[in-house]
């Protein structure tokens, strides 16, 4: 491996992979990739219902857990992150979500940040995939993301959504589109059956053109820095120190823990907090850390009173012929990412628009250690949307082994815990719909036994956790607290960025994955100094309430 390169990138996640796909589409240019994890080789990444295997697999998995959280009894939350080529694309359920677009416009308020508004973000989400059900004025039809909408056959998918339009809570035929309000059959990252992860998306074709060269299983240790300027990264491989030097930048794309934990032990970062582990500030930037969100999510799980098929899949024998059919067909319960239905709505009349979001599944489950045991039942998702909650991490230690402390603060805020109250009593009301009838059993979780309010938060301080969404640890703006600028440039230093879900202001209001691609593209096109795409003016429905 030669040690200059034109660009660096740090992580071959979502972002990562966008990097080096765009960013070598140039072939004059060189480019390293460094990761931390091993190459996607487990067949059960790429069938999307491998997903829980892959997800409790600790060799792919950072497997973090945050510190003893105040509002969830507490109790520490684990935090998985994708520790393998894809990153957490490469673990996740595959949902494709791009939040609403007055969460782009309420970026784009701030100021300084008025290029992020949702008519110059939406045709980057266009360019970036390839959406099964054909391009219009909201989706894209010739990008390298395989998008597809859900259509595995069950009943139960079919109840959920008719429920949503019975309960009034809406009905939409393409949250990404026109129509971003409602209960729907949800879009996945899938193709042909298969995971399109943002490495098989992006980061294959890169690596076929020549001049993108990736490095597995490569720990990084901090940013090389030559006054304030990033000069390249020093990290370990097979027991060997190497520093390997960038001409032009250096892009950390570790996500909204790993990133902000690299720039600290570069000596970036709070400055107190860094001298406090003997590293010696180069820039004192306080934001370093700080506004860390997430989705809390709690699970409600009903009993299914008909029996499908894919209550019993578990089974070996069932299991054996559910793979065997994927292997010949791509197709069956094994093609499925399960989460194929959901919604986005409102908690109550006083949001401007949807405060929480449903993921449904026509299965019921439960953990045994990493095992799961599959149930004949019913599970619903309920995220709290647009937290008010700040958590942060920091540093355990300098060692850049040493995993960081986190801790997001879920439900400090009293409006955070109103909604996720107002998300029960939602889920509870459209499960009582007539569409229900018939299918609708005991409701497992929380249990009927929880029926006031009080009885609910004690419920859902004990069941709250992450639906894996964490962001905002390195935050773009022009404030005293902005890690970035808007073009997502470090402060301070020279010649290094950061591009991932850290990036985000705000949390938008549904699944990471879709928008730290978009945000990864328009970063692409910064660093070149190439003109970002034509804004695009689509119309949206907007509910009245």
């Amino acid at each position: 491996m030669a040690d200059l390169f034109d660009y660096i990138i740090v992580g071959a996640g979502s972002a990562g992979c966008v990097l080096a796909n765009r960013l070598g589409a140039d072939p004059s240019v060189s480019i390293l990739v460094l990761e931390a994890g091993p190459m996607d080789r487990d067949l059960m990444i790429h069938i999307p219902a491998g997903v829980y295997r892959v997800y409790c697999d600790p060799k792919l998995n950072w497997n973090y857990e945050t510190e003893p959280e105040r509002e969830l009894d507490e109790r520490g939350v684990g935090v998985p992150r994708g520790k393998v080529v894809g990153g957490s694309s490469s673990i996740n359920s595959m949902v494709y979500m791009r939040g609403h677009p007055l969460d782009y416009d309420g970026w784009a308020a701030a100021p300084g940040m008025a290029a992020w508004s949702y008519d110059q973000c939406l045709p980057y989400f266009k360019a970036g995939e390839t959406y099964a059900g054909g391009a219009d004025t909201w989706r894209g039809g010739e990008g390298p993301l395989g998008v597809c909408r859900g259509d595995f056959d069950n009943p139960l998918y079919d109840a959920f959504i008719d429920a949503g339009g019975q309960a009034g809570q809406g009905r939409s035929d393409d949250l990404n589109g026109h129509n971003p309000e409602g209960v729907a059959r949800l879009d996945a990252t899938k193709r042909h059956g298969r995971r399109c992860s943002a490495a098989v998306a992006h980061l294959r074709p890169a690596l076929k053109r020549g001049n993108v060269t990736l490095v597995t299983r490569a720990m990084v240790k901090r940013v090389a820095l030559e006054g304030s300027r990033a000069t390249g990264i020093v990290f370990d491989h097979k027991g060997v120190e190497r520093t390997a030097h960038a001409d032009k930048e250096v892009i950390l794309s570790g996500g909204a823990i790993n990133s902000p934990q690299l720039l600290m032990l570069s000596g970036i970062g709070p400055a107190d907090h860094l001298r406090a582990h003997d590293i010696t500030p180069v820039v004192d930037l306080p934001g370093v850390g700080q506004n860390l969100q997430d989705h809390a999510c709690i699970i409600l799980q009903y009993e299914s009173l008909k029996s499908y098929p894919i209550h019993k899949v578990d089974r070996p024998l069932r299991k054996a012929l559910a793979g065997a059919q994927w292997v010949f067909t791509r197709g069956g319960v094994a093609a499925s990412n399960i989460w194929e239905a959901g919604g986005l709505i409102r908690s109550n009349p006083e949001v401007e628009y949807p405060n929480l979001q449903y993921h449904f599944g026509p299965v019921g489950f439960e953990y045994h250690g990493t095992e799961i045991a599959l149930k004949q039942a019913f599970a619903i998702h309920v995220d709290q949307l647009r937290p008010r909650s700040r958590g942060q991490v920091t540093l355990a230690s300098p060692n850049p082994a040493d995993k960081p402390l986190m801790c997001f603060n879920y439900l400090s805020d009293r409006n955070d815990l109103r909604e996720m109250v107002e998300g029960v009593h939602k889920t509870r009301e459209l499960v009582a719909q007539r569409a229900f009838d018939g299918l609708r059993g005991v409701e497992l979780e929380p249990g009927p036994s929880a029926q006031s309010n009080e009885d609910i938060v004690r419920w859902i301080r004990g069941a709250s956790g992450t639906d894996y969404h964490p962001c905002g640890t390195c935050g773009m703006g022009t404030g005293a607290m902005a890690v970035v600028d808007p073009q997502m440039r470090v402060r301070g230093v020279d010649g290094l960025r950061v591009v991932d879900a850290s990036v985000m202001p705000r949390i938008t209001s549904a699944n990471l994955n879709a928008p730290t691609q978009m945000i990864a593209a328009r970063a692409a096109d910064y660093i070149q100094r190439a003109p970002q795409l034509a804004p695009v003016d689509a119309p949206y429905r907007f509910q009245e309430v």
